[in-house]
């Protein structure tokens, strides 16, 4: 299912800004994941890090970024 929206570029931005900061927590929660050896949790928080920064690159590519 796809799903559309109109955003005005300032909406955009803000997603994009959001986004960054739910990427650099998942990126982060990955790092300490590693660092106790829990391979589960580093293989979840990396996934939704990946995904995240799929979705900004969409954003930003709409943007000319």
């Amino acid at each position: 299912m796809a799903i559309k929206l109109t955003l005005t570029e300032d909406e955009t931005e803000i997603l994009i800004d959001a986004l960054e900061a739910d990427l650099e927590g998942y990126l982060e929660s990955a790092k300490e994941a590693r660092g106790n050896n829990n391979r589960e949790d580093v293989k979840t928080f990396t996934e939704a890090a990946e995904r995240i920064q799929a979705i900004k690159g969409k954003l930003e590519a709409l943007l000319g970024n």
